[in-house]
């Protein structure tokens, strides 16, 4: 047994006598990473974390505790914390230690690829991507710059016989296009992210990056009223995560969320579904069991517009009487709460030409994402970039625009939607083109 193993073991043992019951997570990471500025690296750094987190219930109170440091006197004084915390918590019999006698462990080895690559060859693409930046026509100063990696690994164990493994790896870079001609400015970023040091795409980052804040530059608003939009991979996973609330089932605890009174209605349009996918290809959070050592599996959440399901983890489902479906996640210093695994919207019936066919806004950016959106309402009032287009071809940059709407009504108005996924650069959002009807943009 390793040393971790045995290290959580005595802790769940003192737990036990203690007369309470606890679930603990362990964490360990080491990263790296590199920023260039200026043909030098502006940072070069190795950090090196490990956590324990308790989450201990007596006499169905909870007390959550954290140590960063691993030896017995920590460890007995982050245990005396957690149960102190407990004396004064409210009384929650929704949460028990509800998942028994599981030993699951990431099988994937395709996220934990050994790492071969000398440091050199790392140095020389982080000054690459500023570098190669920089050479391009117009371009003023690429200001963000770097490559990133980290290794980590994950335990999971509980009073009831509960001991999960997993780890992985992953590498990732990011950079920025800042070009300026005849007293305008534009700026664009993007990320790439991969298991793997060799499959880092980069000079297609640096075109994409490139072209468009090129595109961008003779950027103007357009005419003030409704507009159909498609928005980009990473716009749209941006959007979805300003009201991911909508699918929790904590919230809906909470009694502020507004599907919360919704299964097995419409909430979309019958064109979308959408589903928490334990596994993708080249997914970025892939993981064998959830924040309670409960088997992730693939969660149809929106079936043809029809709510199914809200997330869940034990203490929500058994607030609501349903059954949990795998979708707790708790850090080594938070609380209990869910979290889907790839959010994927799935694909629908028309080709590409059909959701571009006409006129329609193109949105890349968006902008005051976190002042600009209420989660329980639904409302939002974002700045956006992007392009008008025609038939699919670009006629117009398009910038200094404001959009606004309901995310809410916004998913029932849903005009087409394609055949092919594409992700973010997290890798953890999947979606179709997807035609929106009606958006209301303030231009000029």
């Amino acid at each position: 047994m390793s040393e971790m193993k045995q290290r959580l073991g005595r802790l769940l043992e003192q737990v036990t006598a203690l007369g309470a019951e606890a679930d603990l997570i362990a964490s360990r990471e080491q990263s790296f990473s590199l920023k260039a500025d200026q043909g030098e690296l502006s940072e070069y750094k190795v950090t090196g974390s490990q956590q324990i987190g308790i989450r201990l219930i007596k006499e169905g109170r909870v007390g959550i505790a954290y140590s960063e440091a691993l030896d017995e006197p920590a460890l007995a004084a982050m245990l005396q914390d957690a149960l102190d915390a407990s004396r004064f918590a409210k009384e929650d019999p929704d949460q028990r230690i509800s998942v028994a006698d599981s030993h699951l462990e990431t099988q994937d080895s395709a996220i934990v690829q050994p790492d071969e690559t000398p440091v050199d060859e790392k140095i020389a693409l982080a000054l690459r991507l500023e570098g190669e930046m920089l050479k391009r026509e117009g371009v003023k100063g690429a200001p963000y710059n770097a490559y990133y990696e980290s290794r980590s690994e994950l335990w999971l164990a509980n009073s009831q016989g509960t001991l999960c493994h997993h780890s992985e790896a992953s590498v990732g870079g990011y950079t920025t296009a800042l070009i300026e001609r005849d007293g305008r400015q534009s700026m664009f970023y993007q990320g790439v992210n991969e298991r793997r040091f060799s499959d880092l795409a980069i000079a297609p980052l640096l075109d994409e990056v490139y072209g468009t804040a090129l595109a961008l530059l003779d950027g103007a608003p357009v005419t003030t009223g409704h507009y159909d939009a498609l928005l980009s991979p990473n716009a749209l996973s941006a959007l979805f995560g300003c009201f991911a609330a909508a699918l929790s089932g904590k919230w809906a605890q909470q009694g502020i969320n507004p599907w919360r009174d919704k299964l097995g209605q419409s909430v979309a349009s019958p064109l979308l579904t959408l589903e928490s996918r334990a596994h993708m290809p080249g997914g970025m959070r892939i993981r064998a069991f959830d924040g309670e050592g409960a088997a992730t599996t693939d969660l149809p959440l929106i079936e043809t517009g029809n709510l199914n399901t809200l997330l869940h983890n034990s203490a929500t489902a058994r607030h609501f009487g349903v059954a949990a479906n795998g979708c707790a996640a708790r850090g080594a210093r938070s609380s209990l709460d869910v979290a889907p695994r790839h959010l994927v919207l799935g694909c629908g019936p028309h080709t590409d030409s059909d959701v571009k066919s006409g006129r329609y806004l193109e949105l890349v950016k968006l902008d005051g994402l976190h002042s600009g959106a209420d989660a329980v309402s639904g409302d939002f009032s974002f700045g956006a970039s992007g392009f008008l287009c025609q038939d699919g071809e670009r006629i117009q940059p398009v910038r200094g625009i404001t959009v606004a709407g309901n995310f809410y009504r916004l998913l029932k108005e849903v005009l087409a939607v394609g055949q092919h996924l594409r992700h973010d650069d997290g890798k953890g959002f999947y979606a179709p083109l997807i035609r929106f009807a009606g958006l209301s943009v303030a231009g000029n």
